[in-house]
C-alpha cells in the first residue's frame, strides 16, 4: 500500500479538548503520523494554539486573542464544557506552540506537524517559523492556510510546504502555483467535483475530516497522501490492516 499520512485533527479532538496538550498527547499515543493545530499570536505576541479567535466557544468566556496577554490566556480554561460537559474542567490550557513543541521533543521526536495559520499576517508567519526553526522542526511542518496571499507569503519567503484549498474557499485567492499539496474536505470527497480535482491540480491531496470506516475507505480510494480525522482510530485500524497490500 502506498504511503498515507495520518492527522490528528486539533489532536484526538473527538474524545478531549481540542488543540490542548492533553488532545495532542493522546493523539501522539495512538500513534498518528501528524497533529493539525491552530495559531495565533497573543497581545505580547505569543503564539498560541486555538481554532477561533475568540474565546467563548471553547473557553466560555468571551475574549479575543489578540487582545490578551499569554498571562490572562493562561487563566483561560479550554475544558469545550459545551461538548464535554464538566469533564476536563481545569485540566487543561490554552497552550502555546513552543509547549507543543517541547512535548513533541519529549514524548513524540518523529511526529509531523499540520500547522494552521490562523491569523493571517506575516507577523503571526514570522514568529512561527521563527520558533519552528528554533526546535528543528521547520521541515517537517505542512503549513496551512484558508488565505492565499499568506500561503504565497510561506512559499516565497521560507519555501514551506504549503498546503491549501479550493478557491472558493480562500481569501484572497491568486492562483494555485504557490501551492505544494491540496485540502478537500469530506462534502467535495463524497461529491462530484472530486474528479475534477484529482485530474486537473495534479498535487498530493490532503482529505479531511474522515472519523468513519467509509470516509476513510473513501478517502484511501481518492489516492490521499494525507487523511486527517477528528477520531483517528478507524484510520490508524485500516492502516495498519492494509499495510501490506500491494498498490
Amino acid at each position: 500500500m502506498r504511503r498515507i499520512y495520518a492527522e490528528g485533527h486539533r489532536g484526538f479532538c473527538a474524545l478531549y479538548p481540542e488543540n490542548t496538550l492533553l488532545s495532542f498527547e493522546k493523539a501522539m499515543e495512538l500513534g498518528v503520523d501528524a497533529v493539525e493545530f491552530d495559531v495565533w499570536l497573543t497581545k505580547d505576541k505569543v503564539p498560541v494554539l486555538m481554532h477561533d479567535s475568540t474565546t467563548d466557544r471553547t473557553c466560555g468566556v468571551p475574549g479575543t486573542l489578540r487582545e490578551l496577554t499569554l498571562a490572562e490566556v493562561k487563566q483561560l480554561d479550554p475544558c469545550y464544557a459545551a461538548k464535554f460537559g464538566e469533564q476536563f474542567r481545569g485540566q487543561v490550557q490554552v497552550p502555546t506552540l513552543e509547549e507543543l513543541l517541547q512535548l513533541r521533543r519529549e514524548r513524540r521526536p518523529d511526529l509531523l506537524l499540520g500547522v494552521e495559520i490562523k491569523e493571517y499576517t506575516e507577523e503571526n508567519v514570522d514568529i512561527t517559523v521563527e520558533l519552528l526553526r528554533r526546535y528543528g522542526v521547520f521541515q517537517n511542518c505542512w503549513f496551512y492556510a484558508f488565505n492565499g496571499r499568506i500561503i504565497r507569503y510561506i512559499k516565497e519567503k521560507y519555501n514551506g510546504r504549503t498546503m491549501a484549498y479550493p478557491d472558493f474557499q480562500m481569501k484572497e485567492f491568486d492562483g494555485y502555483d504557490a501551492y505544494d499539496e491540496f485540502g478537500l474536505n469530506m462534502t467535495l470527497v463524497r461529491s462530484e467535483l472530486l474528479p475534477f480535482y484529482q485530474l486537473t491540480k495534479h498535487m498530493p491531496l490532503h482529505l479531511y475530516c474522515a472519523d468513519t470506516d467509509d470516509d476513510v475507505r473513501r478517502c484511501v480510494n481518492a489516492g490521499a497522501s494525507l487523511i486527517t480525522a477528528n477520531d483517528p482510530r478507524p484510520l490508524l485500524a485500516y492502516l495498519a490492516e492494509h499495510r501490506d497490500d500491494p498498490e
